[in-house]
């Protein structure tokens, strides 16, 4: 009876609201853990055609269907995946466009705070979440 309530709300407004609700929620906790570990959070557009421009040259090509994974540019000729093809068009439009393949485009990985790994419970080593005795 639950699974028929659900589905029900997902045609509705609310059901909008409660989502982007979720997403806000989401970004919030990003924005606080990038600033917590000295990372810069940067937003794009909503609506930034990513998916849909030639990183290689720059063109517009339009959209395509979601089956659509691997395409060609009409203009330059490049074979481009469609999502490794959009990060690197999110990373220009956030100004972290490298020069060079292969270069770090941001500081490398943080290590969590010791309190926070929660591999160890008051010192001592645990299997599963059962201290070991």
């Amino acid at each position: 009876m639950e699974d028929l309530a659900v589905k029900g709300l997902a045609r509705t407004r609310l059901a909008k609201s409660v989502h982007d609700a979720g997403w806000s929620a989401f970004v919030t906790m990003l924005e606080y853990k990038a600033a917590r570990y000295g990372r810069t959070f940067i937003r794009i557009g909503r609506f930034e055609p990513t998916s849909q421009v030639c990183s290689q040259c720059g063109v517009k090509d339009g959209p395509k269907p979601l089956h659509i994974r691997v395409w060609t540019c009409g203009a330059c000729g490049a074979v481009l995946d469609r999502d490794i093809n959009a990060a690197v068009n999110v990373a220009r439009a956030a100004g972290l466009a490298v020069p060079a393949c292969g270069a770090r485009v941001g500081p490398g990985l943080v290590p969590a705070p010791r309190g926070e790994t929660g591999t160890h419970r008051d010192g001592h080593p645990t299997v599963a979440g059962i201290p070991t005795l």
